[in-house]
């Protein structure tokens, strides 16, 4: 009989800790964050909002995980000893890729909210909105040590890649690719997904609470002069 290959699963969000260990729950699904930002946060965001931004953003993580994997391939570094255990060590472990895509995600995050991209955030809720995405940056770092799936000084590679990397996006983007936004917003993929940039508006919500409430009044009007007229 011939020998089969080696089975490997789908390890998506396949996150192993101790049983009993609360702590280590909930670093298992802090561990998670990534994918749900991946596929919670763009996803969503795409389909509801269609911006520029988000999906510049968004092609800069997948950038950032490409190369991530290129290191990997390239190092081939071990996993710390504590991953066999886990029976989930069939892959390199420098840079570590969770905290790399965290740290990318804090960094091109904090640098919109600072320059006033989007005008999402206003100057008392600025601050206050940072804090999360390092946390979980710093948590997910964590939680990987923890939980063995890495060592220190993987995390802390991953964490400077997706540093380095996150800043050189936002200025690629913002600097030199900026200007090309009008031309996508105008052509034949732009108007089929209706894809459209905000970064021009001072204050989003703002902007789009008053254009929904001026299109009620105008529609009410509309039918009152209808009403009056039949």
């Amino acid at each position: 009989m011939a020998a089969h290959n080696a089975l490997k699963a789908v390890s998506l969000t396949h996150v192993r800790y101790q049983r009993g260990d609360r702590l280590g729950l909930f670093l298992a699904w802090v561990s998670l964050v990534p994918v749900f930002i991946s596929l919670g946060g763009f996803v969503s965001h795409f389909i509801f909002r269609r911006e520029l931004q988000s999906m510049f953003f968004a092609l800069g993580l997948v950038v950032s995980q490409f190369i991530n994997e290129l290191i990997k391939k390239s190092v081939q570094q071990a996993r710390p000893e504590t991953c066999a255990l886990l029976e989930m060590c069939d892959s390199h472990g420098w840079p570590s890729s969770h905290s790399q895509y965290m740290f990318f995600f804090a960094v091109y995050f904090t640098l919109l909210t600072c320059k006033g991209i989007g005008g999402i955030w206003n100057v008392r809720t600025k601050w206050a909105a940072l804090f999360l995405p390092w946390s979980l940056a710093v948590l997910t770092m964590y939680s990987r040590v923890y939980l063995g799936y890495h060592t220190v000084a993987q995390v802390f590679a991953g964490a400077s890649l997706g540093i380095f990397l996150g800043g050189v996006w936002f200025w690629l983007v913002n600097s030199k690719l900026f200007c090309y936004f009008p031309l996508i917003e105008e052509s034949a993929f732009g108007r089929f997904f209706y894809v459209k940039d905000t970064s021009h508006i001072s204050d989003v919500l703002k902007f789009e609470y008053d254009n929904a409430r001026a299109a009620r009044k105008n529609m009410a009007a509309r039918k009152a002069m209808a009403t009056k007229t039949s």
